[in-house]
């Protein structure tokens, strides 16, 4: 399970009109480099994507994308479930209302292991400081969620702003994902 922030403006399952699933990162670009690289999509789907301008997705495009995502393991998530029309950081607040969703939406999904990315979701959703860049290789968390037990990793958040930290997310998810198959 990918643990991200809240959908941006810019992804079309945003949009009123969209008709398909509501699922992160529609009709953007950047982020679907980072699933490419860990091996959750194929190259030939990363670069249909990179062909596509957002009005272009289609609902039946975004399902293959994500029916692709599942089969290779992965699930990816929101921890707001709602957007903004700019980029600029929501308060904490903001996720800790959404927090108990998150927890449904864990229980239900009873993932191996959970990836959140960026300081602002894994201090939320683990309830303390956190700073990403003191993990290495796969140090891990644990939350619990009643009597349930998830490892979380805490990986650089690899867009916007931060996809200077893309080969970081990617090297961390790669050792995650060695250290998982062990």
């Amino acid at each position: 399970m990918f643990v991200f922030m809240n959908p941006t403006a810019r992804n079309v399952a945003a949009f009123r009109s969209w008709r398909g699933i509501r699922a992160p990162w529609l009709g953007t670009k950047n982020v679907w480099r980072l699933f490419a690289n860990t091996g959750f999509i194929r190259e030939r789907t990363l670069a249909a994507i990179l062909r596509l301008a957002p009005a272009d997705w289609s609902p039946a495009f975004a399902e293959r994308l994500y029916r692709e995502i599942a089969g290779n393991g992965g699930y990816i998530t929101n921890l707001a479930k709602c957007t903004q029309a700019d980029a600029r950081p929501l308060p904490d607040r903001v996720f800790r209302a959404y927090l108990h969703l998150m927890h449904r939406e864990i229980l239900l999904v009873r993932p191996k292991c959970i990836v959140t990315f960026g300081n602002q979701v894994s201090s939320v959703l683990l309830g303390k400081p956190i700073r990403v860049s003191v993990y290495k290789n796969a140090e891990h968390e644990t939350l619990r969620i009643g009597t349930h037990t998830f490892p979380v990793y805490p990986v650089h958040y690899p867009v916007g702003q931060g996809q200077r930290n893309m080969p970081l997310a990617i090297r961390r998810i790669r050792n995650i994902i060695r250290a998982s198959a062990s």
